[in-house]
């Protein structure tokens, strides 16, 4: 298992649009992969379940991995989470 903490730095959070890049990034891997906020955690390849944690800007969460590809899972979710989603 590997755990990652990273600051949600856009405005807007992981609103549609975001969410949408993020669980499509996290799709690439084979790993499960969850995103945990306070006490909550989900899937993080669930459209629904990453829009359901109400993540806005300002935001630190966790990115949790478990899997072959464990490690490059978390830290490519984090890169994308760093970069603002930007294009």
């Amino acid at each position: 298992m590997y755990v990652k903490e990273v600051l949600v730095k856009n405005k807007a959070g992981l609103h549609a649009r975001p969410a949408t890049f993020f669980i499509q990034k996290a799709n690439e891997f084979k790993a499960t992969i969850w995103v945990e906020k306070e006490e909550r955690r989900v899937n993080a390849k669930s459209l629904l379940g990453v829009l359901s944690l109400g993540i806005i800007g300002g935001t630190t969460i966790k990115i949790i991995a478990d899997g072959t590809d464990e490690q490059e899972a978390v830290d490519g979710l984090i890169a994308l989470v760093d970069s603002g989603f930007a294009d």
